[in-house]
């Protein structure tokens, strides 16, 4: 499992950085952003499960940091 507070540095950097929002990540930083594993984003990807935007270059697969800041708003649940 993926610490938590390792995402949130990591997430936290990237905007302190002045990352580019369309900066491309691989599946295997867009995992540990999210949380998940990276074969997790795979069945997501082949199942179309949540319209997670996937870009291909080549027979990689790339996800643009800004989609996913937006996947995770819009999942977020104000209690």
């Amino acid at each position: 499992m993926v610490n938590n507070n390792l995402i949130y540095r990591k997430m936290t950097n990237l905007h302190n950085n002045g990352q580019n929002p369309n900066q491309l990540l691989s599946r295997r930083q867009a995992a540990e952003y999210l949380g998940v594993k990276e074969n997790t984003l795979a069945i997501w990807a082949c199942n179309k499960r949540y319209g997670l935007a996937v870009i291909k270059v080549g027979r990689l697969c790339k996800y643009r940091l800004s989609d996913l800041e937006k996947f995770l708003d819009e999942r977020t649940c104000a209690n």
